[in-house]
């Protein structure tokens, strides 16, 4: 990797300054309901204390408070949490800059420090250069492990590198190894499978991965726009209509380069979309007024024998309504298949991590990015914003 990381960086005696990705599902009564952000942050937490760095101050956004100050999206739940998982004590600060702030952090006996949510700041999200520096002035050294931000061209993600010597967190660098390096290189055959509901939301990852892989294997509310494009039925399944043209079109690009691309052949469907609702199985055509939910069996295995000589595996997007457990067959058992290959196999985050942790899955994986739409633009060959604002090696 051209940028530098963490592990390139002095770390001792100084006062390291960290954005991080502590965005995580709060319930009703502001409790954590999944901390898998929090853990994947700890390996850099302890890096840089084992480095004799003398403070690390933290930094993240939670939700969207658009600038104002919303107590529901108070970081302030996080401090339990990462006290339980690095065993230190956390000092917790009500706002992120500031000269009480500052004077607070100098003062702080506490090893680790986390500031208060940064889009309670409008100058945040609106990369402020006066806001970025104040936030460096917390701090000796930069460090940017928060995967999830690396997209947005905000204060702590690409501001603040300009007034500090910046490196990628262990996270970050494992994230651009991945779905960068590993995409860019991949062992082959390389097979990429694309769900969801939309279209229109991997339009750029189709076109970025289409020359590179052997397959792009299609399920999910997006295949029923493909299938229209080839003249099938798809009764009232979902579909983006001004999108037809351009699933034709990348099916025509498809077949130009010799590659395939892989739609379902047969289909769980529902009069509505309700977890009690009776089901059935149809094939490729879907009678009118039923909605596809799901793959059926056939598709399954047809998807798994496309993946079995796999050495490289994509997956962004489940296959089907996974969070309804009626709709969800398909996803797990392409997700079972999936972790019984000898393969390299990269989950884009978001809904497709979602459903990996719900089938528990975790452990049979490869790598499960952190970041849903930082994934999308990584795969679509973008350049991400909080990754070209580090340091150069």
């Amino acid at each position: 990797m051209a940028k530098m990381t963490v592990k390139d960086l002095d770390l001792k005696g100084k006062t390291v300054l960290m954005r991080a990705d502590f965005n995580v599902p709060l319930d009703n009564t502001l409790a954590i309901t999944d901390d898998t952000r929090i853990r994947e942050t700890v390996p850099t937490i302890k890096f840089i204390l084992g480095q004799g760095a003398k403070k690390l101050v933290l930094m993240s956004h939670l939700g969207r408070p658009d600038g104002k100050r919303v107590d529901k999206y108070s970081l302030k739940p996080v401090v339990a949490r990462l006290e339980k998982l690095t065993g230190e004590k956390v000092k917790f600060f009500d706002d992120c800059v500031g000269v009480t702030v500052k004077a607070g952090v100098a003062a702080a006996s506490e090893k680790i420090i986390l500031l208060e949510n940064l889009r309670y700041h409008a100058e945040e999200e609106g990369n402020d250069p006066e806001f970025a520096k104040q936030l460096a002035s917390l701090g000796d050294v930069f460090v940017n492990d928060a995967f999830g931000t690396a997209h947005r061209a905000h204060a702590s993600t690409a501001g603040i590198n300009k007034f500090l010597k910046s490196g990628a967190g262990l996270l970050l660098e494992k994230e651009i190894k991945y779905l960068g390096d590993t995409v860019s290189n991949p062992a082959e055959p390389f097979m990429v499978i694309l769900g969801g509901a939309k279209v229109s939301d991997k339009i750029g990852v189709i076109e970025n991965l289409l020359p590179k892989c052997a397959a792009i294997i299609i399920g999910g509310g997006m295949a029923y726009t493909f299938l229209k494009a080839e003249g099938r039925s798809i009764g009232n399944s979902k579909l983006e209509k001004d999108k037809i043209d351009l699933a034709k079109s990348l099916l025509d690009k498809a077949k130009a380069l010799k590659k395939e691309i892989v739609l379902p052949v047969d289909h769980v469907v529902v009069k509505t979309v309700d977890p009690q609702a009776a089901t059935q199985i149809v094939g490729q055509d879907i009678p009118d007024g039923m909605i596809a939910v799901d793959v059926g069996p056939r598709t399954v295995e047809l998807f798994n024998k496309k993946l079995a000589s796999a050495k490289t595996v994509v997956w962004n997007g489940p296959l089907g309504i996974f969070e309804m457990d009626a709709f969800s067959k398909g996803t797990e058992a392409v997700g079972r298949f999936l972790g019984t290959l000898k393969a390299v196999t990269i989950i884009g985050g978001g809904d497709t991590a979602a459903a990996v942790a719900k089938f528990k899955l975790q452990d049979k994986m490869t790598h499960i990015s952190t970041g849903g739409g930082a994934s999308l633009e990584f795969l679509e060959g973008k350049t991400l914003p909080g990754i070209a604002a580090l340091s150069d090696k």
